[in-house]
């Protein structure tokens, strides 16, 4: 699947629920499915800079894809990078690095999540934008 038509079916699971109560729910359960990250990468060389809570953040290369692992220890921030990792985990670096990532203003992340929240979520998403450059420029 593309990166867009992951976005696509995250967009069409969230408008299943009617309250953001349930979204949040939602998000929470997505976290809890997140392959548990090896304890070899919670290393502060991965943790996320800018967000309140840890975030760790561990990319490779497997074949011409990149991969990521993600772990936090805020419930609602784990369901929130494990939405990205869904997104962006796989892709190849440069489809990784120029994602629209458009899917968060679909569902109203921005609207409903704290400031600090929303900075946290604004900085994992550049951290794995940079991963896309960095192993773009490896590959070439």
């Amino acid at each position: 699947m593309t990166i867009n038509e992951i976005q696509d079916d995250l967009i069409e699971d969230f408008s299943l629920f009617d309250d953001w109560e349930s979204k949040y729910e939602y998000i929470i359960d997505l976290g809890k499915q997140l392959s548990p990250l090896d304890e070899k990468y919670k290393t502060e060389e991965n943790i996320i800079k800018g967000c309140q809570s840890r975030v760790w953040l561990h990319a490779f290369t497997e074949g011409d894809e990149l991969r990521f692992e993600a772990d936090s220890d805020a419930i609602i921030v784990k369901g929130l990078v494990s939405m990205l990792v869904k997104v962006l985990s796989g892709h190849k670096p440069e489809e990784v690095a120029h994602a629209d990532l458009y899917f968060m203003n679909e569902i109203g992340l921005h609207q409903h999540l704290a400031q600090t929240r929303s900075n946290g979520l604004a900085s994992m998403v550049k951290q794995m934008k940079a991963y896309g450059l960095a192993y773009q420029s490896i590959n070439q």
